[in-house]
């Protein structure tokens, strides 16, 4: 978008003043959602660094927490696995800020993702069976949102939602996108994306499309995790999100093949047609989605908010979870590539190779990466210049600070839950949202309704 006024003078003051007025408003929208946010009913416990540093002792013995060393003392599955430079693994450990401990929700099944609505309430999604609900700032969750299941195809018994994201024009068009997959026979469809109007009095969705359907429909009759499904709108108002690529031991190579969307970051527009400047566009067997290639299982995806670039993380197998920064046609070189090991033990791949990017960090053994969110509230000064980043067999919430790309402290979170941590997000508030999904690395119609949303503010 052009900044630069060009044309006459009346003009121009027309526009200023427009933009003043919708600078005020956005203001008083901002305010009331601060507000709103501060009203939730809740319990709350507090943690300071000792205290969490001597639970997460407790709670992983492999934890270490001594300032200024290393917080994983296990040996690495891959022997070989040496750093292509200082910082891009085991990061020095680093204290920060006490913070106390808010239990919003409790009995939620597998809450995947969720969104600041700007009335202050919360949507969330729950990843199957399928279902998006409303937490009001009063504290109450209402039923699953009517007209969701629409966009399940036949023959499916259910779907399952990923994540969801609001148009950055959603005061105005109430749009949101959300990532989903068809249940179909026991197993996962491909991941695709919907579009659609959130009537948040009514708990409904309408004007529901679908914009993309992940290829093949089916990758696999066994196989239904690694789906991916995590979305993030650029600045220019495209969509990227991730797909993972559904494979099992030994592990497949269509994360290095075109004609398919397994292992990928793909790029739309907000219809779900293709942007122009996509890399591939017009190359033979590419599909044109494609942004970026060459990932396993990546669930983490976020706009560093001072850079504009975006970074990723990824699933290893045994050792190798990755933290990238995704860049336009990029290969980042899974499975020719891989800093960990298959599950018998055997060897993937080689450590590294030219022309496919070295992750900014990995960590062997794994923690098995989820969300991950840039911290830019203004709650926790220290947390500044901080990544968070999810942790789901590692049961921790990990605070990355980042100088220059690079992770240069890691600071392990609440640990002492013993939770997989699912998704992380900033708060209009300056506080921190974390999900944790019912501590099962299966997901059914029958896992148990123990997810939470938990809130961290400073002690």
């Amino acid at each position: 978008m052009d900044r630069n006024g060009s044309g006459a003078d009346n003009q121009s003051v027309r526009t200023r003043s427009i933009m003043m007025e919708k600078g005020g408003l956005r203001m008083k929208r901002l305010l009331g959602l601060l507000v709103c946010l501060a009203l939730f009913p809740a319990m709350a416990v507090g943690q300071t660094p000792t205290r969490a540093a001597d639970e997460a002792a407790a709670r992983l013995p492999w934890l270490a927490t001594e300032e200024g060393k290393p917080i994983d003392t296990r040996p690495t599955e891959k022997k070989d696995n040496a750093p292509a430079f200082p910082e891009q693994t085991r990061a020095p450990y680093h204290a920060t800020a006490p913070f106390k401990v808010t239990t919003l929700i409790d009995n939620l099944e597998v809450m995947w993702s969720l969104a600041f609505l700007p009335s202050g309430n919360i949507i969330l999604t729950e990843r199957l069976p399928g279902r998006m609900r409303i937490l009001h700032t009063n504290g109450k969750v209402s039923e699953p949102l009517a007209g969701v299941s629409v966009v399940a195809t036949p023959g499916a018994i259910g779907i399952g939602l990923l994540d969801v994201v609001l148009d950055p024009d959603f005061a105005n068009n109430q749009r949101i996108f959300f990532s989903f997959f068809n249940h179909i026979d026991g197993t996962n469809s491909n991941t695709c994306i919907a579009r659609a109007t959130l009537d948040e009095k009514g708990l409904s969705v309408k004007d529901v499309s679908v914009i993309f359907r992940g290829l093949p429909v089916m990758p696999s009759k066994r196989l239904g995790a690694k789906t991916g499904g995590r979305i993030v709108i650029a600045p220019d108002g495209n969509l990227l999100m991730t797909l993972g690529d559904r494979s099992d031991s030994p592990p497949w190579d269509v994360a290095q093949k075109m004609d398919n969307h397994l292992g990928k970051i793909i790029r739309i527009a907000p219809d779900g047609t293709v942007p122009p400047d996509n890399p591939f566009i017009g190359k033979p067997g590419v599909l044109p989605e494609i942004w970026a290639y060459g990932m396993r299982s990546p669930e983490g995806l976020a706009l560093d908010p001072k850079t504009g670039r975006l970074w990723q993380n990824d699933h290893g197998p045994r050792g190798g979870d990755e933290l990238n920064i995704v860049e336009k046609g990029k290969n980042y070189g899974w499975p020719t590539v891989a800093r960990g090991i298959d599950y018998p033990g055997t060897t993937i791949g080689v450590t590294r190779m030219d022309g496919m990017e070295e992750p900014i960090y990995y960590w062997d053994p794994v923690i098995a990466p989820s969300g991950l969110a840039f911290y830019t509230g203004n709650l926790f000064p220290q947390w500044k210049n901080s990544l968070f980043v999810g942790g789901l067999r590692g049961a921790l919430l990990d605070r990355l600070e980042i100088r220059n790309d690079k992770v240069v402290a890691e600071e392990p979170l609440l640990t002492d839950l013993r939770s997989r941590i699912r998704d992380v997000r900033v708060g209009p508030d300056g506080a921190l949202y974390v999900l944790t999904d019912s501590g099962t690395p299966s997901m059914s119609a029958n896992t148990p309704p123990t997810s939470r949303l938990l809130k961290l503010t400073p002690k």
